[in-house]
């Protein structure tokens, strides 16, 4: 894919985006947000990606919104022209970061963020729908909004609480002040702190993992039930959903490889595309966001 704000590549089944302005700390845009959506589309749509690794270029992840245009910044409602389309929701203009991270939440593969510096308002909430957050030793983190007036965005309302638990997400949005990987370890915000050396290389580990040996489909597939089931009213209907996707998982060729692999202590060799056998399984997925980007 063409982009100038991130860079794409892929890799033994590894989809890594870089997000690419390091001379500005990879501070978030309009266009990184629509480039950002290609990424996760192209990813999504790619049946030689299993896992797809977001990271940042330089010594940040993403400092957050890029405030270069001064106190207008925040300004929508027609104050002046979006530099590309991002359509509307309920009336008024999408916010720039649900354009960015939904598109991950939707994807059907899992998704790790290896955060290598600060990663501050758009910075922290981007990585929010991603399934692992692994942080370098040096990475900081900060719900900064309240500080400039505004409300967290990128769906994060939804994700934050989820993620951390409604007390601790209060506590980080309400002070918005910026708090250093320790303390999102012991806020669940990320589930491992490594030296700044090791990052890469644990994000890329864990990556290979799962590509090397699991099946593609079941990820998938275990992916969109644990993400949608965080809102299901009882577990009936997740005993619902896993009783549809276990009968028609069960009946395809990964499972089949799956036990024969087991018996014949071999490695497993696993065949089945990710997006027909989700399709078939009736595993639930969240909505395609807006049609009307432009």
């Amino acid at each position: 894919m063409n982009a100038t704000q991130l860079r794409y590549a892929v890799a033994d089944g590894v989809a890594t985006i870089t997000l690419h302005r390091p001379e500005r700390l990879n501070a978030f845009t309009p266009v990184m947000a629509r480039e950002l959506t290609g990424a996760a589309t192209a990813a999504d749509a790619d049946d030689d990606v299993r896992v797809v690794l977001v990271t940042g270029a330089g010594r940040a992840f993403c400092a957050g919104a890029d405030l270069g245009g001064g106190e207008d910044t925040f300004r929508d409602r027609g104050a002046r022209p979006d530099p590309v389309p991002r359509g509307t929701v309920d009336g008024v203009p999408r916010d720039w970061g649900g354009i960015a991270s939904l598109p991950f939440a939707r994807l059907r593969k899992p998704v790790i963020a290896a955060v290598n510096g600060p990663a501050v308002g758009i910075g922290a909430t981007m990585t929010l729908p991603m399934d692992v957050r692994i942080a370098a030793a040096s990475a900081r983190f900060g719900f900064v909004f309240t500080r400039r007036g505004i409300v967290p965005e990128a769906a994060s309302s939804w994700f934050l609480p989820r993620v951390v638990g409604i007390s601790q997400a209060m506590e980080w949005v309400a002070t918005g002040r910026v708090f250093d990987a320790a303390e999102a370890l012991r806020g669940r915000l990320v589930s491992r702190v490594v030296p700044d050396d090791e990052l890469l290389p644990t994000a890329h580990g864990l990556a290979r993992e799962i590509a090397d040996h699991t099946s593609g489909v079941a990820v998938g597939a275990a992916r969109q039930l644990l993400w949608s089931m965080l809102g299901a009213p009882s577990p009936w209907d997740a005993h619902r959903a896993e009783s549809r996707a276990l009968a028609e998982l069960g009946a395809g060729p990964d499972a089949a490889e799956g036990v024969a692999s087991f018996l014949e202590r071999r490695p497993a060799r696993f065949t089945a595309p990710v997006g027909d056998g989700l399709e078939v399984a009736g595993v639930p997925r969240w909505p395609a966001p807006p049609d009307d980007l432009g």
